[in-house]
């Protein structure tokens, strides 16, 4: 096995997506706590999905002009907690996929890269012998042409 085939990034964010899910509920717990998170963070997220979500029914239902009626502050909390850690896990598995595209993306450049410098190198090379294939070839025309200017032998000596 080639020690460089280990996928070692992969399992680095394999990782990463692993640790995200406590890292959201932590998150979300210390949403719940702070007045601050509930009440700018959590609660107006909460309502608008609530709002989509129940207009969304509504008109699926068949029911148009009827009134949503808002959540209460307790249950807007904990679904803003909840779509607030949803969106930090789903921001780290984006976050890796973009990683792992760039670094695809990177090792495809390289790898064109070298592909290119070998065919330059062997197009060099192929100058190179063509460049020694025209003196050769000057080079068995000039020896003809001297074995052609010496003198002829009597064949029967």
């Amino acid at each position: 096995m080639v020690v460089g085939a280990f996928p070692i990034a992969k399992l680095l964010y394999l990782g990463i997506r692993q640790l995200s899910k406590p890292v959201a509920n932590r998150i979300k717990a210390g949403a719940r706590r702070s007045e601050f998170f509930k009440n700018y963070i959590c609660l107006p997220p909460a309502h608008a999905y609530h709002w989509i979500e129940m207009r969304t029914k509504m008109r699926i239902m068949g029911f148009r002009g009827s009134a949503i009626k808002p959540l209460n502050e307790e249950s807007a909390a904990e679904l803003g907690a909840e779509l607030l850690g949803e969106t930090i896990i789903f921001l780290i598995g984006g976050g890796c996929l973009v990683i792992e595209y760039s670094r695809q993306a990177w090792n495809s450049r390289r790898k064109e890269e070298e592909l290119n410098l070998w065919i330059k190198n062997l197009e060099t090379q192929i100058g190179e012998l063509a460049l020694t294939t025209e003196i050769l070839d000057t080079q068995l025309r000039e020896m003809n042409r001297h074995l052609q200017s010496l003198p002829s032998t009597p064949s029967g000596k």
